[in-house]
């Protein structure tokens, strides 16, 4: 009976290191937030202090909460361990990283938009701009939408139908989620106008428009990173 005990109290800290992630993002806390302390987190999700305890050594081991001694726990990452493949989060300096990530993309992606416009079918097409819709109508209304954003860039890519890209998705998905969390979202109304270029681009099959309207979604990302970067 006491080890089916300690089998549930496990599962139940799970769980709520699971929620507790989830309250992490969708406030969103900022890294270097302040969480509530562990009796506010209780009654928050509804479960004694030693199940706190326990969720948050969890999210410790994965890299996401530091606790302070005599002053608390705070968030160190936003990024889920399934979506830092390449444990990225664990560098130090987040701007050089950012820019570094940056760079990296606009060697890749607007050569898989590009692609994406040659290769996409008309279910692409329908999907990529339901998710642009999505994501437009949520960065109007000032709600959560860094995954949606992921979602945009994990399907353009999957619109080019190479099986080399298929592999490379994780790491832009990392790179759109420390984008979003570096700039703290500044970018809206050029995100909406870049990421609706780059679907009819690829919805009229239009490779070089695809590639041109990608690179310049990637222009404004880098020029605000290489801003940020010179100016911290």
């Amino acid at each position: 009976m006491k080890g089916l005990s300690n089998i549930k109290s496990k599962l139940l800290a799970e769980e709520i290191e699971e929620r507790i992630l989830q309250y992490i993002i969708q406030t969103p806390l900022e890294i270097g937030t302040k969480l509530p302390n562990e009796f506010e987190l209780g009654e928050r999700f509804g479960v004694g202090r030693s199940t706190i305890r326990e969720a948050v050594k969890l999210l410790v081991s994965k890299g996401i909460l530091e606790v302070r001694q005599g002053s608390g726990t705070y968030v160190i990452s936003t990024t889920p361990p399934e979506l830092d493949p390449l444990g990225l989060q664990g560098l130090g300096d987040k701007m050089s990283l950012a820019l570094d990530l940056v760079n990296l993309r606009m060697i890749l992606e607007p050569g898989i938009a590009e692609m994406a416009a040659l290769n996409a079918t008309e279910e692409d097409i329908k999907k990529l701009r339901e998710i642009c819709d999505i994501t437009e109508r949520k960065i109007r209304n000032d709600e959560d939408y860094i995954h949606d954003d992921i979602q945009f860039h994990t399907c353009v890519a999957e619109c080019s139908k190479n099986k080399v890209v298929e592999q490379l998705i994780p790491m832009i998905d990392t790179a759109v989620l420390m984008f979003v969390n570096v700039t703290h979202k500044l970018l809206k109304e050029e995100s909406i106008a870049t990421h609706r270029a780059v679907v009819e681009a690829i919805a009229d099959h239009d490779p070089v428009g695809a590639r041109a309207a990608m690179m310049m979604h990637m222009t404004y990302n880098r020029t605000l990173i290489k801003k940020m970067k010179d100016e911290s």
